[in-house]
């Protein structure tokens, strides 16, 4: 056995070994150390004298250690018996069948129901770009994309892998590393092209790739390949539930980089990670895990073509109107399950009585949804329907075949039920007849013998035996044969419960053996319909993500969008932010309008902390995103022009494991949207230049502002309290103010959380500051030296827009010199000045030099 397992561990040497000793998956060496250390096990040693470390954990209840371990960051290979030791004399054979790392932990305690377990390869072309190609063993889903290098770490953010393949020493791997995911690298030679091109064309069953338009994309392919090969590696399965290649082209889809993902908690709150409080929070009203997978999908990845929204958007319409094909919808889908990962299960090889029942009750179904749906539908509900296949003789073949409640495990029996094979009920009744039998046999024995207390027993590992006391065993009959003895009592065997013994043991399992043929054969005939159940999977995740999201908008009393071609409009008619609205529990939430066109696509928001500028920011993209995803939004009318990407440069922090400080991250994100956004883009900027010293700040905020203005021509909502911004306006063609409303009531502020036109000389910080609890001697002093400020920069904005209006490349200093300007356009005068005595000057002379001074600066 110590051959086999070092054997299994050469295969495997950076995995632990759970090793099958009969009722135990048994850990050695350091494997044991490792084990023992995480999960709190005892060690022991099983070779006393060698004192070779030993661990181990029941089969029965391996699952829960082997989660417990892979999500400590460990990798786990199982190495199973491959033959039935009843079967052979000797050691039985052993091998590893399955390896289990983050991106393939498909246990049921592993899985959430609403993400998917995505395993993603990456492999990089000279050319500077990466193909990627990603995949969930738990449902079969398989997709494939081609990327710029740079965009690599914002793909991770986008599909969330659970583990990432790389080539080996590759420098993509610290881009990994910094995001705190599991990288598994495997030799460059697995990434060949021409390789990944054989083994997908095998997978797919294809003659060629043509079909994917992938043929001539190294990149992709090599990706595709290796991924494959860790997957089977993995799974030691040729992968069935792996049937079909969905191509992701990122142009069909509204861009969102990693920074606007995490600002705007579309599935994870920042505060946390978790999902309370989020967009998908507000928004999932599915009834099945896939409807949940799916409506997660389309949130992460709205569309951009405009005929694609208003497809899925009659779809959700035709849901919202109809209440009694909504409802109807949702009550077929509860308790629906989950069919598509039930099938993958059965695809890859498992599959146990309860998946094979959950499908064939969820096909069931099928029938009634089809009938809800009737044939006029919108375009993409009549899609959905013709796409649901019932597949029913295989599901009443499935119910024809199992108990309505079979147990978990095939081992435990009783999955067939009664009456489906007269075989497996003839050895049932006789292994179950055993009590009637002993019973009728103790009472004749005893009326025999005149022994009241004889008794009839069974324990395992005696068998069946007659027990009498130990007194009255010098009187039993000729044919008793001592069996075993107790210190009262003496236990016999007759020849008629020897022979009755074997036909029970024999008929238990042959019982077993039977019903586990007609299982297997059961669980071939599904498999061969896989295509068709994964099939009718898929419509019913797009049917319940439809039908959840105009639930959500009947609940949430939202609006159908007007969605238009690409271009610069952007109206929002009392809009309101859903998370915020939604965790108000009833209370009032004050509407906004948002409008940007051509004529006005850059807005600069002023107005004081905690008064609704971020919210309000927050709430344009989110109605933005959910009307491109198909939704109905939070707003009483909306006008959206289809939107490309949307950038957000909203909230503070830094960045430690990349030695990044907040104004850092706040320029590196700032660099990453004046790169990529377009014309069709929307851009929401807080406090932009807010991490460093006043002047720097409003330099960069300003500038910021005329790229996006002048070069970009992107919509843009702009936050800040630099109110000198607001003089912006008056120079650029397509710019206007808006602040948010405050009222001063003597020394208190009221934030009215409205958006109102023109903007604010003020940002009342000392007002926000007193809010907070500022000692008021400190705040006094902050006021005078505010004043002062505010008088020092009279005017400041009125000199940098004069570089704008000349654009003269030599107006390099914001603070101008009295003396320059006096020595520029009144030499002489400047001269006099210089030659002042001051201490035998007059004060009547001193005040007419100043009345010249003036005079001066005036003309000039």
């Amino acid at each position: 056995m110590m051959r086999q397992f070092h054997a299994a561990k050469k295969k495997h040497p950076d995995a632990l070994l759970f090793f099958r000793m009969g009722d135990f998956y048994e850990m050695f060496f350091e494997d044991a150390k490792v084990a023992a250390e995480v999960l709190g096990l005892a060690l022991t040693a099983r070779d006393k004298a060698k004192k070779v470390p030993m661990a181990g954990v029941p089969v029965r209840a391996f699952e829960n250690y082997l989660v417990r371990l892979v999500r400590a960051g460990h990798t786990v290979a199982i190495c199973e018996q491959l033959q039935d030791p009843r079967e052979v004399k000797g050691i039985v054979d052993r091998d590893v069948v399955r390896v289990v790392s983050p991106g393939t932990l498909v246990e049921d305690d592993a899985l959430s129901g609403n993400r998917p377990l995505f395993v993603l390869a990456a492999s990089p072309e000279e050319n500077g770009e990466i193909g990627l190609a990603w995949a969930d063993i738990s449902t079969g889903s398989f997709r494939c994309s081609r990327v710029a290098a740079h965009r690599f770490a914002e793909e991770l953010t986008r599909i969330e892998p659970a583990e990432v393949v790389l080539p080996e020493d590759h420098p993509l791997a610290a881009e990994v590393q910094q995001a705190g995911l599991p990288l598994c690298q495997r030799p460059t030679w697995e990434f060949d092209p021409r390789d990944g091109a054989r083994d997908l064309t095998e997978q797919l069953h294809t003659s060629s790739l043509e079909a994917f338009g992938i043929e001539n994309q190294p990149a992709i392919l090599g990706a595709c390949g290796a991924l494959l090969r860790f997957l089977r590696d993995h799974q030691k399965s040729a992968l069935e539930q792996v049937r079909d290649l969905h191509v992701h082209q990122p142009d069909r889809h509204l861009a969102l980089d990693g920074a606007t993902r995490r600002t705007l908690e579309i599935v994870r709150s920042q505060k946390d990670g978790g999902r309370q409080n989020t967009l998908l929070a507000v928004v999932d009203r599915t009834s099945t895990p896939m409807g949940g997978r799916q409506l997660r999908d389309w949130l992460l990845e709205p569309l951009c073509e405009q005929d694609a929204i208003l497809i899925r958007q009659e779809a959700v319409t035709a849901l919202h109107a109809d209440d009694e094909v909504r409802r109807g919808v949702g009550e077929a889908l509860d308790g629906f399950g989950d069919l598509e990962r039930a099938a993958a299960r059965l695809a890859g090889g498992g599959g146990n009585p309860r998946d094979l029942l959950g499908i064939a009750l969820a096909l069931d179904r099928v029938p009634k949804l089809r009938k809800i749906l009737g044939e006029d539908q919108a375009p993409a509900l009549d899609t959905v329907r013709q796409r649901l296949d019932p597949c029913s003789e295989t599901a009443a073949e499935i119910l024809r075949t199992l108990l309505d409640s079979p147990p978990l495990t095939l081992s435990e029996g009783g999955v067939v039920r009664d009456g489906f094979h007269p075989d497996l009920d003839e050895l049932r009744a006789l292994a179950k007849g055993g009590k009637d039998y002993l019973a009728e046999l103790q009472v004749r024995e005893a009326k025999r013998m005149g022994m009241s207390t004889l008794k009839v027993g069974f324990n395992r590992v005696f068998g069946y035996y007659i027990e009498v006391s130990r007194a009255q065993s010098q009187n039993v009959p000729a044919d008793y044969v001592r069996k075993q003895t107790l210190k009262n009592a003496e236990r016999f065997v007759t020849p008629e419960l020897k022979e009755y013994e074997a036909k029970v043991f024999g008929a238990e399992e042959k019982a077993r053996d039977l019903e586990h043929q007609i299982f297997s054969q059961l669980r071939k005939t599904v498999a061969v319909e896989l295509p068709r159940i994964l099939q009718t999977a898929m419509a019913v995740a797009e049917l319940d993500a439809l039908a959840g999201l105009a639930c959500a908008a009947v609940e949430h009393a939202w609006t159908r969008p007007e969605i238009l071609p690409p271009g610069r409009t952007l109206e929002i008619s009392e809009g309101r932010h859903p998370v915020v609205e939604s965790a108000l529990l009833g209370e009032p939430f004050v509407p906004n309008d948002t409008k940007l066109d051509a004529d006005s696509r850059l807005v600069v928001l002023t107005g004081p902390n905690m008064s609704g500028k971020s919210t309000w920011l927050r709430q344009t993209a989110l109605i933005v995103l959910l009307a491109q995803v198909g939704s109905f939004v939070p707003a009483k009318k909306t006008r959206i022009a289809v939107v490309d990407r949307i950038f957000t440069r909203l909230g503070s922090g830094d960045d430690i494991s990349r030695g990044q400080s907040t104004f850092m991250v706040e320029m590196v994100e700032t660099a990453g949207i004046l790169r990529g956004a377009t014309e069709s883009s929307l851009l929401l900027l807080d406090e932009v230049g807010r991490g460093t010293s006043t002047f720097d700040g409003l330099a960069i905020a300003w500038a910021v502002c005329e790229e996006v203005h002048d070069r970009l021509g992107a919509r843009c909502l702009f936050a800040t309290h630099y109110h000198q911004l607001t003089d912006l306006a008056e120079a650029l063609d397509s710019a206007r103010n808006m602040n948010v409303a405050v009222r001063e009531w003597g020394e208190d502020i009221v934030f009215l959380h409205r958006i109102e036109e023109g903007g604010t000389d003020r940002s009342y910080g000392v007002h926000v500051a007193r809010l907070a609890g500022i000692p008021p001697a400190v705040l006094e002093r902050a006021k005078e030296v505010l004043a002062r400020l505010e008088r020092d920069e009279e005017g400041l904005s009125r000199r940098i827009l004069a570089k704008h209006a000349t654009h003269d490349p030599k107006l390099s200093v914001v603070q101008v010199s009295l003396f320059d300007l006096l020595k520029e356009n009144e030499p002489a005068l400047a001269a006099e000045i210089r030659a002042l005595d001051l201490d035998s000057l007059p004060p009547i002379e001193a005040w007419k030099m100043l009345l010249r001074v003036r005079s001066a600066l005036e003309s000039s």
